[in-house]
């Protein structure tokens, strides 16, 4: 199939409106302290379990830095896909993710353009009770790569 000329070289292609992709994660002590390891976000409410219980939060709470993060992976990966990269986000934090909640980033096309690989996403971050977390929406763009992968191929 021919792609529209903004898409040619993208290793996904031009996706469809519409077109949705989502992953899963159970977030962890691990999860925070690799990201505090590239942050140095070490608020207490990550760490200090006393005074993240005595907090209106109730308990361990990971950054959001963690829980947006579950966002690039699906688009990196999913949809758009390789090559891809946000060129803006606008999101809402509605509900802490606690250590120990499983989350799903799920990402739906809600506009492409033809002549240029841009789209733009409604971007949403769930808890394993279905309570939203996260939303908003992100403006991305996809790059063309080579066929040969150039980390790990």
């Amino acid at each position: 199939m021919t792609q529209p000329p903004g898409w040619i070289g993208t290793r996904a292609g031009m996706p469809t409106q519409g077109a949705r992709a989502q992953r899963t994660r159970t977030v962890s002590m691990q999860d925070i302290e690799a990201f505090t390891q590239i942050s140095g976000d070490r608020n207490p409410l990550h760490y200090d379990e006393a005074a993240a219980k005595a907090s209106r939060f109730g308990g361990l709470i990971v950054q959001g830095g963690v829980t947006s993060g579950l966002l690039n992976a699906v688009v990196a990966e999913d949809l758009p896909g390789p090559g891809t990269v946000f060129l803006s986000v606008e999101w809402a934090f509605t509900k802490a993710v606690y250590v120990g909640d499983t989350i799903t980033a799920t990402v739906e096309v809600l506009t492409v353009r033809e002549d240029k690989p841009i789209c733009t996403l409604a971007t949403t971050i769930t808890n394993q009770h279905g309570e939203v977390c996260l939303q908003g929406k992100a403006s991305t763009y996809t790059t063309a790569l080579s066929a040969t992968p150039l980390i790990g191929g």
